[in-house]
């Protein structure tokens, strides 16, 4: 049985990601190599993108206005601060 795994932080995730790229944008990679490099890309890409959805849900939970706990979703929390700067 294995362990679990600790997740990646984003910033290690995204770092790993473009690296990758760069690997893969050399065209130095056979179509072994250039496959499994795919495959862990789209595993970093899943890493990253529940990374910015768990921090988009704490900032919602988070969010406090006048005192009183105010669930925002990012856009309309983006075009109250549009509106208010107008």
């Amino acid at each position: 049985m294995s362990a679990p795994r600790k997740p990646l932080n984003f910033e290690k995730s995204l770092a790993d990601l473009e690296a990758l790229v760069e690997r893969m944008e050399d065209g130095e990679l056979s179509l072994e190599e250039s496959l499994k490099a795919f495959e862990a890309g789209i595993r970093l890409t899943q890493q990253c993108q529940q990374a910015l959805t768990q921090a988009q849900q704490r900032v919602q939970l988070l969010s406090v206005q006048d005192g009183e706990v105010h669930v925002t979703p990012f856009a309309e929390a983006d075009d109250a601060d549009e509106d208010a700067d107008a």
